[in-house]
C-alpha cells in the first residue's frame, strides 16, 4: 500500500510519541473537535475525542488522557478526569459506534491499516461549563457548553436531538 505525506506523518507521530493528534475545524453547527489515532496500539485503550474547545487546549488534554492512561487509567463511562482542564475535572462517556465515521475516520483507517478491522473503540472527554459547572447532560447546563460538546455517547439518530 502506497502511503500518502499525511499518512506517513500520523505513522511517526504514533512511533515517536505514542499517538497522534487530528484536529477538525468547526463547520456549520459543528464545533471543532480534536481525536487521538494511536491510543489502542499504543496503550490498548480506546481512543479519545475531545468536542468545543481551542485546538491547543485540546491537544493539551489529549497529552494528559495518554500519560494518565500509560500510568494505568481506563476509560470508563462516567469516570471523573482530573488534571485535564486546570480547575475542572472532565468526565469519560463511550463514543456510540454509530458516530465513528464521521468523528474518528483516520482512527478507522489506521486500525484498518494494522489489523485488517475498521472496528474503532473511543470515549468521548466532556467539559463542564466554568460558571456552573454542569456538563450537558445536566438540568440547567449552559446552552453554549451543550452546542460544543454532541453527546455521543448517544446513537447517532439521538444525538443530534
Amino acid at each position: 500500500m502506497n502511503l500518502d505525506p499525511s499518512d506517513e506523518k500520523l505513522l511517526a507521530d504514533i512511533e515517536e510519541h505514542g499517538f497522534h493528534a487530528l484536529h477538525i475545524l468547526a463547520e456549520g453547527d459543528l464545533p471543532a473537535f480534536s481525536f487521538s489515532v494511536g491510543f489502542t496500539e499504543t496503550l490498548n485503550a480506546p481512543e479519545v475525542v475531545i468536542c468545543g474547545l481551542r485546538r491547543e487546549l485540546m491537544h493539551n488534554m489529549l497529552w494528559e488522557a495518554f500519560r494518565q492512561i500509560k500510568a494505568g487509567k481506563t476509560l470508563s463511562d462516567g469516570e471523573r478526569w482530573r488534571g485535564l482542564i486546570e480547575g475542572f475535572d472532565c468526565i469519560s462517556r463511550p463514543v456510540h459506534p454509530s458516530w465513528n465515521s464521521e468523528y474518528l475516520g483516520y482512527a478507522i483507517w489506521h486500525h484498518q491499516y494494522r489489523t485488517r478491522s475498521r472496528d474503532v473503540r473511543a470515549f468521548q472527554l466532556f467539559w463542564p461549563g466554568a460558571q456552573q459547572s454542569l456538563l450537558p447532560w445536566q438540568q440547567g447546563c449552559d446552552s453554549f457548553v451543550i452546542s460544543q460538546q454532541p453527546l455521543l455517547y448517544l446513537p447517532r439518530e439521538i444525538g443530534l436531538a
